[in-house]
């Protein structure tokens, strides 16, 4: 069963529907490759061995009742921890809920599970989703599958490591301000922000209300669109739920064209501080577009420029709020509960023991930004910004269908290397941050790897809220052309594990 966990998604459920193989061989395969090589990246937090076996028998027992069977039915995924999932570990990457089962399953998990998709565990992530590496984790960092000695971005490094490494061909990420696609241009996968409210947040643990946004993680453009289309969709359950129907993003991806669309460069997103191999690559990629019959607009958003600042004010002063429901009184982790110390006491206590650093750095830039005096010269002017953010995209797709950039400026650095150093840290989300800000959707996917260090660069596309198959469209048709280019996925030229 070696060769089954290098199938598509696609493949995987068509061999399921087809008696070629069962789902439980299937998870069974994928369950074993976690055993083999997790040891050496730490994807995952929690492996739900049993669980998932009853859900590949359940796909199985269907099929043999002669059941019409879901597009992604029996197959395996991966799920951020930061989803909750009734009666299996949520933790977020904290010591704060190390241990707590969720007595409910988030909308999104309960969608994955009707959809017959069977949910392998739960993936490492940055401490309650706050980190561009996930070095923050509370249960320690993850390491990319083609340099296990790199980070594979963050928050959701352990979504993207899982598909990267074959452990699992489907994940679900969150992404705040990049955590989907930051992680998928490091590790060479396919990562998607749908529209801000397409996918619900109801279950998802909040960082950034406003901000937080759901979305798929695949190998392929098509694995991507499948699983986009499985969870998404309107939710009573969560007021920021997009009444309207979902965009066609499965169709998009099987019919990928770019001939007459007007693509727009971003002129903001290049110059210092970009590596010359991820430039490069970009400048391919722009090329790659054209020769296919696209057109190529440079555009400016020069707003876009505030984009990072405006972000690290928004979106700890949402963290600082939504964090204090942490306060060891209704579940968690409870220190200092001896019968000799306060209520606050303890609250303080157990904050002080449960959160890490970087949670603890951001809930104080929050509550600061938030206080007295401050709140209109800080969060106030971070407001009006992402206003201005909104009103250059609104200029740009006057002009264009998408928006094109590198994902990151630079490939994956080193575990360690920027763990002093905040400010290096948070550039590495410089161009997935506006999508968030504004709400609108935006894919990474891989363009080649960089010449100087042989690691995978991401290309960016944005497309305006609600137009999420125009991610797909474009997305589809560049990963076919460069397939027929290189001649195999870029998957298959990362160093065996």
């Amino acid at each position: 069963m070696t060769e089954t966990i290098r199938w598509t998604a696609a493949e995987t459920a068509s061999a399921i529907a087809d008696g070629k193989v069962t789902a439980v061989e299937v998870a069974q395969a994928h369950l074993d490759r976690i055993e083999a090589v997790d040891a050496k990246v730490h994807a995952f937090l929690h492996v739900d061995a049993d669980g998932a076996l009853a859900a590949a028998k359940a796909v199985d027992d269907a099929r043999a009742r002669g059941d019409r069977l879901g597009p992604l039915a029996g197959v395996p995924l991966a799920l951020k921890d930061v989803f909750t999932t009734k009666g299996v570990p949520t933790t977020c990457g904290s010591k704060m809920l190390d241990g707590w089962k969720p007595p409910y399953d988030a909308t999104l998990t309960r969608r994955l599970k009707d959809a017959g998709v069977v949910i392998l565990g739960k993936t490492n992530m940055d401490e309650f989703a706050m980190g561009s590496s996930t070095e923050n984790s509370a249960y320690g960092p993850t390491g990319n599958p083609w340099d296990p000695s790199r980070v594979p971005g963050g928050s959701g490094g352990g979504s993207a490591a899982a598909i990267a490494s074959f452990q699992a061909p489907l994940a679900i990420g969150t992404d705040t301000g990049g955590s989907i696609r930051q992680p998928a241009a490091l590790t060479g996968t396919v990562g998607v922000k749908p529209t801000y409210g397409g996918v619900s947040r109801y279950g998802l643990v909040a960082f950034s209300s406003s901000l937080d946004q759901g979305g798929p993680c695949a190998r392929t453009v098509l694995d991507a669109a499948l699983l986009h289309e499985a969870i998404a969709g309107h939710d009573p359950l969560d007021s920021t739920s997009i009444d309207a129907p979902v965009p066609n993003v499965v169709e998009a991806a099987r019919s990928g064209s770019v001939k007459g669309l007007r693509i727009g460069v971003v002129k903001e997103f290049a110059g210092e501080g970009y590596q010359a191999g991820v430039l490069a690559r970009f400048a391919e990629a722009v090329e790659l577009l054209r020769e296919l019959g696209a057109e190529i607009v440079e555009i400016s958003c020069p707003n876009f420029t505030y984009a990072m600042p405006a972000y690290y004010l928004i979106a700890p002063s949402e963290a600082s709020s939504n964090l204090a429901r942490f306060d060891a009184m209704r579940y968690g982790l409870r220190v200092g509960d001896d019968g000799e110390h306060s209520a606050e006491e303890v609250m303080s206590l157990t904050r002080e023991a449960g959160f890490g650093a970087e949670v603890k750095r951001r809930i104080m830039l929050g509550t600061y930004a938030l206080s007295s005096g401050y709140y209109d010269a800080y969060y106030g002017q971070a407001q009006k910004v992402r206003t201005l953010i909104t009103r250059d995209f609104e200029a740009a797709f006057g002009q264009v269908d998408v928006l094109i950039s590198p994902t990151t400026p630079t490939t994956a650095f080193p575990i360690g290397e920027r763990a002093d150093d905040p400010m290096a840290m948070y550039l590495a989300d410089l161009c997935t941050i506006p999508s968030n800000l504004a709400g609108n959707a935006a894919m990474s996917l891989p363009c080649g790897l960089a010449d100087e260090d042989g690691l995978p660069v991401g290309l960016q596309i944005i497309a305006p809220a609600m137009a999420d198959d125009r991610l797909y469209r474009v997305g589809a048709a560049v990963e076919a052309a460069y397939l027929s280019r290189w001649g195999a996925p870029l998957l298959d030229r990362a160093p065996a594990l």
